[in-house]
């Protein structure tokens, strides 16, 4: 081959190298382009559970009385009467007079809303409650279930739909991340038999989302006993084992 031709032959032979190194080099980014994409799809989706037991730790005591009479003036008087007669009942169970409270009277006038000639035997229904917020659980108790002595001392109390007794667990703050752990390693658990079922292994966390926590009674004749409950769902990457 003359000098010359050999001369023109080198660049475009460089040239050509040059693109075939692309090429593999562009194969081979392409290849691992796509083992990745398949990488990320193969994940596990699992949830985690966590629950515990736990007792409540404020109770709420609605005490609902009403009084009947004609003469506001003495209702008011025996609402007082009425609402200091459980002030002591509710100290003869440890409660200090700062725990309980006395709401606004609710007042019914039969009266004024009977429009037949038939007069309502009292004129005014009066209704009052005293609330007893405490964080003494077992007294509360007990002083629910011995309120037939305030029946006795002249006292009338009401079954109330609208108020209810309440037995409620506030420290949820100091638990929550115990329980958080807790639920995760169980969603690890979860994944790593799916992978061995699988015949693969467990990765990072593709993706992680915490469920709410719930607390509800224990069951319907224990509500001062509570359990607290939350799920958590977790996403992991699988990875060839």
């Amino acid at each position: 081959m003359p000098q010359d031709d050999r001369r023109s032959a080198l660049p475009a032979l460089l040239l050509g190298l040059c693109l075939a190194v692309g090429l593999i080099g562009a194969g081979f980014l392409v290849g691992r382009a796509l083992f990745a994409a398949r990488a990320a799809d193969r994940f596990v989706t699992v949830k985690g559970l966590s629950e515990r037991d736990v007792a409540a730790d404020l109770a709420l005591w609605p005490i609902v009385f009403t009084n009947t009479g004609d003469d506001l003036a003495a209702l008011q008087r025996e609402v007082e009467v009425n609402a200091e007669a459980i002030r002591v009942y509710l100290r003869g169970y440890g409660f200090s007079d700062d725990e309980s409270s006395l709401s606004a009277p609710r007042v019914t006038d039969y009266l004024a809303g009977n429009f037949g000639n038939q007069r309502p035997a009292e004129r005014y229904q009066v209704e009052s409650t005293v609330t007893l917020r405490t964080d003494k659980i077992e007294q509360t108790r007990q002083a629910i279930q011995h309120s037939g002595e305030l029946v006795s001392k002249g006292v009338t109390l009401i079954r109330s739909y609208e108020y209810s007794t309440q037995y409620l667990f506030t420290r949820l703050e100091e638990i929550k991340p115990e329980m958080i752990a807790e639920a995760t390693r169980d969603a690890r658990r979860a994944a790593e038999q799916f992978a061995e079922d699988s015949g693969a292994r467990v990765g990072d966390i593709r993706r992680a989302q915490q469920g709410y926590f719930s607390i509800d009674d224990r069951d319907s004749y224990s509500p001062e006993s509570k359990k607290v409950r939350v799920v958590t769902t977790v996403e992991y990457f699988l990875v060839d084992g």
